[in-house]
């Protein structure tokens, strides 16, 4: 096949529409979307992505949250646990209406809670898989 202007043309609109663009075979990163609810839940509870993939918290609660994945922070253990090389992180409060979002680059579990909710049991996982 061959590479005509017009594929270049169509790449730079594409491109600066906020599409992403990848060579065949080569895997494109992903957003997944949760939800902190009033019922003091993350929805869904557990997800799974891929390294490289984004996951965004929307905070559709009357509520102020947290998604906070500080082992030191948590008040029980096992509530914040962290992969052999990632970084531990932490939203700070989001407020009703406002959203939150981070890349994961390193593939394992992560268990990431609420600050003023953990008692309560909003917590959830995160499932890092090797990029595709």
């Amino acid at each position: 096949m061959k590479f005509h202007a017009a594929h270049a043309l169509a790449a730079v609109i594409l491109g600066a529409a906020g599409f992403v663009l990848a060579a065949p075979g080569q895997a494109v990163a992903a957003t997944v979307t949760a939800s902190m609810t009033n019922t003091l839940k993350f929805t869904p509870q557990t997800l799974t992505v891929h390294v490289g993939d984004t996951v965004v918290w929307k905070n559709g609660s009357a509520l102020s949250h947290t998604v906070t994945d500080v082992p030191k922070l948590a008040s029980k253990t096992g509530d914040a646990t962290v992969p052999k090389g990632a970084k531990p992180f932490n939203s700070g409060y989001i407020d009703p209406g406002q959203s939150y979002s981070h890349t994961f680059t390193v593939p394992g579990t992560y268990h990431y809670f609420c600050i003023p909710h953990e008692a309560t049991g909003m917590t959830g996982v995160v499932i890092v898989k090797p990029g595709s």
